[in-house]
């Protein structure tokens, strides 16, 4: 197969041509309309993107019209369910599995008609039971090759689709889709998903489901993968690789094109050389949250009278072009009312505003807002117990540079844009030498400023490309952070109670389960003994505190237990 500017040979008649089409999307996260449930307001960014299913059901109307409705298929690669109040809601406050409600990106994506959806790991977010409920609302299958049963192997959801497309005068097309998901589900869900499923590696998995494909007569194979292209890992090397879509192209022969997701990017034509062949494979992925729809094209010709990818190119359009599609709304109007009322319930007030905005470089009141309460719940749940009189220590990671809990009334829309994952609480046993390690670890996402140089808080972090929420802020200690220092000696002047931590003491370290299964490959907390574990959601209960209390105020737990600092003096005063 080769790019679109390949023209087919001199001697094929229109008879022997035929296009297929198949646009895709990825990393909806649970948008349908342009809405941002924590604003309150229609969607905006600095790029002015929309975002949402209702935009993208009109592009892919006009491209339907444009390239034949028989002749397009639409696909997707993964993370659908979560990410939004209305997919929390009908997650969490009012489940799908136990009211029966058609869960409103099904309703959605039905009317849309999806031919095919890869699982994203965010599917497995909420258990097994809310998935495999999802899954039989839609009128489409979700694929994943790689979630496997552990005891046989075999596929847990459906591998792949062959469908066949109609060409005008001509023998159909057959194109083959194949689902794959991130294997760092094993990890992120651990919790939801071990003992249940296992998810090996994206390549490995296509390396056996291709060929399979292709015996079954797929003319064109299109790979929908929730994996990035980056060749890199989050959680190191204990899984399979995270990001292993450019792999995917360059190893495994008689792929075409890869709908690329999971790292919220946007490539909208890109070909990667397949090793064991030569052939040029295409790869694209949409921007997330439905802010684009790719358009990928192939031309086929007839050889010895079978089907063969002469071109293959692909598109992206921007969903701000785009009116939302009436019908779509209307299917999910009452739902999106019923969550913006929700979310916009009074649960308390707060004593004074609790911005985030710095929470990534000073100690601010709303992370230690964050941490106090899960803090409190550990303690709770050791109370009476034989670790009841280990010391607390809490971690918790800026989610959100724009959070806010306002002065005055609080909503739980405040709440779920503070804290916008999923996430449950953990507690394990560290020692104070792991503390330490633990520390050093998260303040490799400062970049080493030396004494006496410039110091901007927008070029100061995501060291290495390391992202907001793998960075952890710690309370229970107090330590300082000396950004003039290399990676791995940052960590000074850690103490508790007032004095230098004993490396052998003994600490209740409260997380959530994300990390304590691993993601971000932390040191040590995915091995440590575990002290509790809470099936209960972090943001519930922040929420919980709320209307407990009735008031939020920082007087009565912040504390300013940390701080950045170069030789001993304070970055920030």
């Amino acid at each position: 197969m080769t790019p679109a500017a390949a023209a087919p040979p001199d001697h094929a008649g229109k008879d022997q041509l035929a296009r297929v089409t198949v646009l895709g999307t990825s990393d909806l996260h649970g948008n349908i309309e342009n809405w941002d449930y924590f604003q309150d307001a229609e969607y905006d960014d600095a790029a002015h993107n929309d975002v949402g299913l209702a935009k993208i059901s009109t592009l892919v109307d006009s491209v339907r019209a444009d390239r034949g409705r028989e002749s397009t298929l639409l696909i997707d690669a993964g993370d659908t369910i979560q990410g939004t109040s209305l997919a929390d809601y009908f997650a969490n406050t009012a489940p799908i599995t136990e009211t029966g409600e058609i869960h409103p990106m099904a309703a959605a994506m039905n009317a849309m008609d999806y031919d095919a959806a890869a699982l994203g790991n965010h599917e497995f977010n909420y258990g097994l039971s809310m998935l495999r409920g999802f899954e039989s609302q839609l009128a489409f299958p979700l694929l994943g090759a790689n979630a496997v049963d552990p005891a046989t192997g075999a596929p847990a959801f459906t591998p792949y689709i062959i469908k066949t497309v109609k060409t005008k005068g001509n023998k159909p097309v057959k194109v083959g889709i194949l689902g794959l998901t991130n294997p760092g589900v094993a990890i992120w869900d651990k919790n939801n998903v071990e003992g249940q499923l296992e998810f090996p590696g994206i390549v490995e998995q296509a390396q056996k489901y291709v060929p399979e494909m292709k015996a079954r007569g797929a003319d064109v194979v299109v790979v929908s993968s929730h994996s990035g292209t980056s060749g890199l890992s989050s959680y190191g090397d204990d899984l399979p690789l995270e990001n292993a879509s450019t792999e995917l192209a360059e190893t495994v022969p008689d792929i075409d094109a890869v709908l690329v997701g999971h790292a919220h990017q946007e490539i909208p034509e890109r070909f990667v050389t397949n090793k064991a062949t030569g052939e040029q494979v295409l790869l694209t992925e949409p921007l997330n949250w439905g802010m684009r729809l790719s358009v990928m094209d192939f031309e086929l010709t007839k050889v010895r009278g079978k089907w063969d990818v002469t071109s293959a190119s692909s598109s992206l359009l921007n969903a701000n072009t785009a009116e939302a599609d009436p019908e779509v709304s209307k299917l999910v109007a009452e739902q999106h009312r019923r969550v913006i009322d929700y979310v916009n319930t009074p649960i308390g007030t707060a004593t004074q505003s609790m911005p985030a905005a710095e929470s990534r470089y000073r100690d601010t009141a709303v992370m230690d807002f964050v941490n106090s309460v899960q803090a409190q719940a550990v303690d709770r749940a050791l109370d009476g117990g034989p670790n009841a009189d280990l010391p607390v220590l809490s971690v918790a990671a800026p989610f959100s540079r724009t959070a806010e809990i306002p002065a005055g009334p609080v909503t739980i829309r405040d709440i779920a844009g503070l804290y916008v994952f999923p996430n449950t609480l953990f507690a394990v046993e560290m020692t104070g030498s792991q503390v330490k390690d633990y520390l050093e670890y998260s303040a490799k996402y400062f970049v080493q400023t030396p004494a006496g140089a410039a110091v901007d808080p927008a070029t100061l972090t995501n060291a290495n490309g390391t992202p907001d929420y793998n960075y952890d802020v710690m309370t229970g200690v107090n330590y300082d952070i000396d950004i003039s220092r290399p990676v791995g000696e940052r960590i000074v002047n850690l103490s508790f109670n007032g004095s230098p931590v004993d490396p052998a003491k003994r600490f209740a370290v409260a997380t959530n389960n994300y990390r304590q299964s691993g993601g971000g490959n932390f040191p040590s907390i995915s091995t440590a003994p575990v002290l509790v574990n809470q099936q209960t959601e972090i943001r519930q209960l922040l929420i919980d505190y709320v209307v407990a209390q009735g008031a939020v105020d920082p007087d009565v737990f912040a504390q300013d237990n940390w701080r950045l600092v170069r030789d001993g003096v304070p970055v920030f005063e």
